[in-house]
């Protein structure tokens, strides 16, 4: 059952997992049997492919934008606990989600972080100091919270010396209680590439156009190439048709998971509910937080503000949402929203619309629930299985990714089993204890010596203190292959008036992250377009210039990916008039 590793066309040499390489494996998954076939390159199908691949199905996954374009780039970046599902007392999705953070945090500590969050209450507030002391309580049981991070209650002076900017008026006291904030974009790219090193393909820009039934059953998928134009590598064979078979078929299309069960004609029963969330960030000299701050606004939605990189962004709106799923914006009124929620709680602010440096907004495929207001309805997790045997993957929460994998694979080892199509059962899940890429590190209790060690080593390389730092923790273990690159593009990135710390990270990510567009890489690559948006225009035009002579892009083509990148740039601080 094991898939082989030495797939059609591609070689080590090239990497499994590189830009250059999506035809050969869009080839390869044509050319073989799959066990099974996953629709989805967000954080959900990234761990799906994981764990099956990891117990010995034969695995390809295929996404119709870049891997993590959806909502899997546009969360409030926490792998929380959910100790807003208490107010719903949604015990089960506390519990549940409360231990995977510490897991996600073992198998990967260079992309998650351990944030002490301060939670205060206020005269007249959602919370109270009973409540806010109870909760947090419960909270650490249900979620086994180990005991240094468990919660801890303040008085109001302690409250303001922990953060100077909050209101002072009313202000009652805090509970303090950790969180972990990670990169979202990057979390998914590094499960995904766990997936690739254990043999399983995956592509981008590759949109299932037709459900292949024979006898009233799925049997597979055809798939069209989505980049564009006949130029070399990533390019050849573009808007190609392919047609790949499965025993499985697992929809994992977040917010697109109604779209496919419509084109089974399944859509009935329960269905997805989008809700829209929307962060603003902002430049620490604008916005000076120091600790990260979860609260309550006057209409009962939640609002985390949380410094990161220089910066702080707060967020977020919960609205329902209905237009363009693919780009969701920002709109007039949910830049006034957060700004007010900001302004009434860090008052001597007077945060304004110029202070606005970037901004993301993302979409929350929650399942559907009757006469509930958008921040009231649950984020459990369901499996649906239609007549045709197409396994969708619905609702659900970034921090729950890995359970919810290991429930859809043994759900499909006991069908594959009841159908004979296996002959033993598959073994049980591994991804409790498996790292992911770049995770490597020796667990958290290690990770500081590790990082240490190889800023030092950066160092050495000629990196600044804060290029090395950098490097170091966001790639983890995998630093060493981007040092590597550092040494042998030095001189190209003299010529190409690129620091070589830029280009290293360019040439890794399209070679061993599977970057296509200037956008993979600014956004999902790099995070630069929301956090370092300067830096993002800084080095536009050689990164461009750089992926257009590797990937053999015509003007045109060039011109497109630039464009696309320009408005990118433009969307992330210009709001919609509705």
């Amino acid at each position: 059952m094991a898939m082989e590793q030495n797939h059609t066309h591609i070689t080590k040499e090239t990497h499994g997992f590189s830009g250059l390489n999506r035809t050969q494996m869009l080839q390869a998954m044509s050319e073989q049997p799959l066990d099974l076939i996953v629709i989805g390159g967000g954080i959900t199908g990234a761990g799906i492919a994981l764990d099956a691949q990891s117990r010995g199905l034969r695995t390809a996954l295929i996404e119709m934008q870049d891997f993590a374009a959806g909502t899997s780039s546009r969360s409030t970046k926490l792998v929380h606990g959910g100790l807003r599902y208490l107010k719903q007392l949604d015990v089960k999705v506390v519990a549940e989600v409360g231990k995977e953070r510490a897991i996600v945090y073992e198998n990967g500590p260079h992309v998650t972080t351990p944030e002490w969050m301060l939670l205060p209450f206020y005269k007249g507030g959602t919370f109270g100091k009973l409540s806010t002391s109870l909760g947090l309580r419960v909270y650490d049981f249900l979620a086994g919270v180990k005991r240094s991070e468990r919660r801890k209650m303040f008085r109001p002076e302690q409250t303001l010396s922990q953060e100077p900017l909050l209101k002072k008026k009313d202000l009652k006291g805090g509970g303090y209680y950790v969180e972990y904030r990670t990169d979202d974009a990057r979390l998914t790219i590094e499960v995904m590439k766990k997936a690739v090193e254990l043999g399983a393909l995956a592509v981008n820009y590759a949109k299932v156009e037709e459900l292949l039934v024979e006898n009233g059953k799925l049997i597979g998928v055809r798939v069209v190439d989505q980049m564009s134009g006949s130029g070399a590598g990533a390019e050849a064979g573009s808007g190609r048709s392919y047609s790949l078979y499965a025993s499985k078929i697992v929809n994992a299309a977040g917010p697109w998971v109604d779209t496919l069960r419509e084109m089974d004609k399944s859509k009935q029963g329960k269905t997805l509910h989008l809700t829209k969330g929307v962060h603003l960030v902002f430049d620490q000299s604008k916005f000076p937080l120091r600790q990260a701050i979860y609260f309550d606004t006057p209409d009962g939605r939640m609002v985390f503000a949380i410094p990161r990189d220089g910066k702080t962004y707060i967020g977020t709106t919960d609205t329902n949402y209905k237009g363009d799923i693919a780009n969701p914006r920002i709109t007039l009124a949910d830049r006034a929203y957060v700004l007010r929620a900001a302004n009434e709680m860090f008052p001597s602010l007077g945060l304004t619309e110029a202070d606005v440096e970037s901004s993301w907004t993302g979409l929350r495929p929650l399942i559907h629930q009757e006469g509930k207001d958008p921040s009231e309805i649950s984020r459990r997790d369901e499996i649906f299985v239609s007549a045709s045997g197409l396994i969708s993957m619905a609702g659900g929460k970034l921090t729950g990714y890995r359970k919810m994998a290991e429930s859809v694979v043994d759900k499909i080892a006991a069908m594959l089993l009841a159908e004979g199509t296996v002959s033993a059962a598959l073994p049980a899940s591994r991804t409790r204890t498996l790292p992911i890429s770049g995770g490597e590190v020796g667990g958290s209790a290690k990770l500081a010596p590790f990082l240490q060690g190889k800023i030092s080593q950066g160092q050495r390389l000629g990196l600044t203190q804060s290029e090395a730092e950098l490097l170091a923790h966001r790639y983890g273990s995998n630093v060493d292959a981007v040092f590597e690159l550092l040494e042998q593009h030095r001189a190209e990135a003299a010529q190409r008036g690129m620091p070589a710390a830029v280009l290293a990270a360019l040439v890794y990510a399209m070679e061993r992250e599977m970057v296509v567009k200037p956008a993979d890489f600014f956004i999902r690559r790099t995070g630069a377009l929301f956090f370092n948006i300067a830096w993002a225009k800084q080095w536009k035009a050689p990164v461009g210039a750089y992926l257009a002579e590797r990937f053999g892009w015509d003007e045109a083509q060039a011109k497109a990916y630039a464009a696309e990148l320009e408005l990118l740039l433009h969307e992330a601080v210009n709001p919609l008039e509705a």
